[in-house]
């Protein structure tokens, strides 16, 4: 279980979390070890352009495309919109191009970051049980996915993706902070993580 350190923050209770689930987490850099585990797990929390840059200059980016459709890989949070190919809050920079779309700003009307709990409706049998439930929330971007991936939606001044996925592929990203979310956070990131729903 590889967690990718890329010069963001959350590693720690990321990592506390795997383990909690009773795997053993490796937090690395080194694309090399990407190459050997059984799940990979994009963290963050930060900025966009920051991110992609480490990515992209460790070749970490390359490593995590080859590796898309063998394993589970999860994107949390700002690790979920580098899935996309751009972003607002940088838009000189580029995302891994995993989904097409780009992420945007929250409203202007609402309190950013959005911070704290809030509801995720599921539009997806593949996690129906988890529908309803609520889950932690850090953030001022969300992603605008152009292709068919959305799998749960949250309101924050509009109605955002916070879950997408491809479920052939085993690729999943939430907006939301799992490892932060109590009980039900945990469980539904290692049911994501063990690939139990594929």
């Amino acid at each position: 279980m590889a967690i990718v350190e890329y010069g963001v923050g959350n590693l720690n209770s990321v990592y506390r979390a795997v383990k909690h689930l009773g795997h053993e987490p490796v937090v690395t850099d080194d694309p090399s070890e990407l190459h050997n585990a059984d799940a990979v797990i994009l963290p963050g929390v930060g900025n966009f352009r920051a991110a992609a840059e480490k990515l992209e200059e460790t070749g970490l980016c390359d490593e995590i495309r080859e590796l898309l459709g063998s394993v589970p890989l999860l994107g949390i949070c700002l690790g979920m919109q580098l899935l996309m190919e751009s972003s607002e809050e940088s838009p000189e920079s580029r995302g891994l191009g995993v989904f097409r779309g780009t992420c945007v700003a929250l409203p202007n009307d609402v309190k950013t970051p959005h911070m704290g709990w809030n509801t995720v409706e599921f539009r997806t049998e593949e996690f129906r049980e988890f529908d309803g439930e609520m889950f932690y929330f850090v953030h001022s971007y969300r992603v605008a996915p152009e292709d068919d991936v959305v799998l749960g939606e949250t309101e924050y001044g509009e109605r955002f993706p916070s879950v997408i996925g491809d479920r052939n592929r085993l690729i999943y990203g939430m907006q939301f902070h799992p490892e932060k979310s109590g009980p039900v956070g945990l469980k539904l990131l290692g049911e994501i993580l063990t690939g139990a729903r594929r």
